[in-house]
């Protein structure tokens, strides 16, 4: 029975045959041959049944087989998306350079590190109705009172009063200095657009230089920024983001933001942070500049706190003309590096502002602002200037200044001029006329804000925060750099100048002492209250020195009082 319908399944072999006569197959097998007629009737009959099941197992082996194709598709999609992925964690360690020194700024070389390019901010000029009163009155229509003016020579000698002073200064009166306010920007050479890279994981490539909010740029994006183009990217702090203040750290609230965004023409800024100095108000500034010209002055947690605490601040976040601006999650555990953001990077806090003039904390403003303006950019036909150092006129020697009055750590001092000397700095000579100085006194910018002079600050930074915080040893570098490429200077007036407009007042601590030393001498310690039972010791008087004995002084008298040599201790 077995065996039979084993036949009777073998015997289903005549449907193969008939396949092979419809030329499916093409070959017969000698058992067919043999094949009984009841055998054959019943493998018609099979061929019959099976006819379907064959169609079916077909149509499945089909389906099967598209299903295995889809499955090795599918597998090879997902170890191409692998091997991309390992491309690009291995691309993401490459060095930066390897784009850039190709200067192409394609996406694809941009997205393993996430640098992106924020948009460009260009000051707009008013409508005219905003600026009908300043601009009312030509220029040509006053006499120029400095026409003739010269430095009267300088005072006699005074041993009471030694170091720096101020000259004079000729000033024209407020009304003619807003009438002289160029109406269009000054036209920046080589440069046009000015673009900031964006980065919201920076990546060091190098050991050493940068931060998290400078960024990290390589030895080659730092030389390449130097080669002036009509259009340039370059690192600028707040790399994090493209609005500098939301969350760039250096974060300001969203008021502020919103105030320091509004067209200005003119504003005066300055900083406080670590509660280093106090806050002078501004003198002299005329009614024009007290409605027109805003004054910014950025602080940090320390110092709100500080001014809170003494009831200076009010409701209107206002101590006098100043505006306070909180920053929080300041980018630098050094006070004085914090306070190099606002005071190289004011371009990048207020875009649409057409000059500024920053000023220290410790300074403080007493000649009206459009006078300085008027005087030190707008006659000399100038967009940058600060004035030069009082003393020192050689890098060099500024470097040594500061290794001795201890401003940086020596090592860090040697490293930078080391660099700068490798690069070509040298000692400032005559040679270098008409620069008239490589050492700024850096505590007052005034500035146009154009390209050219936005470029030249974020360079500036750029060196303040790969080297020290100390600007006076980079300035000098890119000065020159820039020059080199470009018809552009810089006007830097004499240190006596500057002293005629700011008063130079002292740190808090010093100021903190001195009054404490005042309060002192006013109101002397009273005089120790003796035990009534105790017993007065007899007055010993000092015999008669006669002559050649040498007289003792105070410092004599501690020294022996302290000493370990038979001196009594009390």
């Amino acid at each position: 029975m077995t065996g039979w319908s084993l036949g009777l399944r073998t015997g289903s072999d005549g449907s193969l045959q008939q396949l092979a006569q419809n030329g499916v197959l093409h070959s017969q097998s000698s058992f067919i041959s043999r094949k009984t007629p009841k055998t054959s009737l019943s493998g018609s009959r099979e061929k019959e049944r099976c006819l379907p099941s064959i169609c079916r197992f077909l149509v499945r082996r089909q389906v099967g087989m598209l299903i295995l194709v889809a499955f090795a598709v599918l597998a090879f999609v997902a170890g191409f998306s692998m091997v991309n992925k390992d491309d690009a964690s291995r691309s993401s360690e490459l060095d930066f350079k390897e784009w850039f020194e190709n200067n192409t700024y394609h996406l694809s070389a941009l997205l393993p590190r996430k640098v992106m390019v924020c948009g460009e901010n260009t000051a707009q000029l008013p409508p005219p109705n905003a600026s009908a009163m300043i601009l009312a009155k030509d220029s040509i229509a006053f006499p120029d009172p400095c026409r003739n003016f010269a430095f009267p020579p300088p005072p006699p000698g005074d041993r009471r009063r030694i170091g720096p002073r101020p000259c004079p200064v000729c000033y024209v009166p407020v009304e003619q200095a807003i009438a002289r306010m160029p109406r269009v920007p000054s036209a920046s050479p080589g440069l046009q657009h000015l673009t900031y890279f964006h980065e919201q994981i920076p990546m060091k490539t190098e050991p050493h230089g940068g931060s998290e909010f400078g960024g990290y740029p390589s030895l080659e994006e730092r030389n390449a920024s130097f080669d002036i183009k009509e259009s340039m990217t370059v690192h600028c702090g707040f790399v994090k983001g493209c609005r500098p203040g939301d969350r760039t750290g250096f974060d300001i609230d969203a008021a502020d933001l919103k105030e320091m965004e509004q067209f200005h023409e003119v504003i005066v800024a300055s900083a406080i942070f670590g509660n280093y100095d106090v806050i002078q108000q501004p003198k002299n500034a005329g009614e024009i500049a007290r409605e027109n010209v805003p004054f910014y002055m950025f602080v940090d947690e320390e110092t709100e706190a500080s001014l809170k605490n003494s009831s200076l601040l009010d409701s209107r976040n206002r101590v006098g003309l100043w505006r306070i601006i909180l920053v929080r999650n300041v980018p630098y555990s050094d006070a004085r590096r914090n306070g190099k953001v606002p005071k190289l990077l004011l371009h990048r806090l207020f875009p649409n502002v057409r000059y500024s003039i920053w000023i220290d904390g410790k300074l403080q403003l007493v000649v009206d602002p459009y006078q300085i303006l008027e005087r030190f950019l707008w006659r000399q036909n100038a967009t940058f200037a600060i004035s030069r150092h009082y003393r020192r006129f050689d890098v060099f020697e500024e470097a040594e200044a500061n290794k001795a009055a201890g401003k940086y750590d020596n090592v860090s001092i040697d490293h930078q001029i080391g660099f700068y000397r490798k690069e070509g700095l040298t000692a400032y000579s005559e040679a270098k006329l008409p620069i008239t100085s490589d050492v700024p006194e850096g505590c007052v910018i005034i500035k146009e804000h154009i390209p050219i002079t936005n470029l030249f600050t974020c360079l500036w930074f750029n060196e303040v925060d790969r080297f020290t915080s100390r600007d006076q040893l980079s300035f000098s570098t890119v000065r020159d750099k820039l020059m080199a490429k470009v018809s552009w200077n810089i006007n830097m007036f004499l240190d006596c100048e500057r002293r005629n407009f700011v008063i130079q007042a002292y740190h808090r601590d010093l100021l903190e002492q001195r009054a404490h030393m005042t309060v002192a001498r006013v109101h002397p310690p009273p005089a120790l209250v003796r035990d009534q039972f105790s017993i007065k010791s007899p007055v010993r008087r000092n015999p008669k020195r006669g002559r050649g004995e040498r007289k003792s002084n105070s410092r004599r008298h501690r020294k022996v009082g302290s000493g370990s040599r038979g001196g009594s201790t009390f």
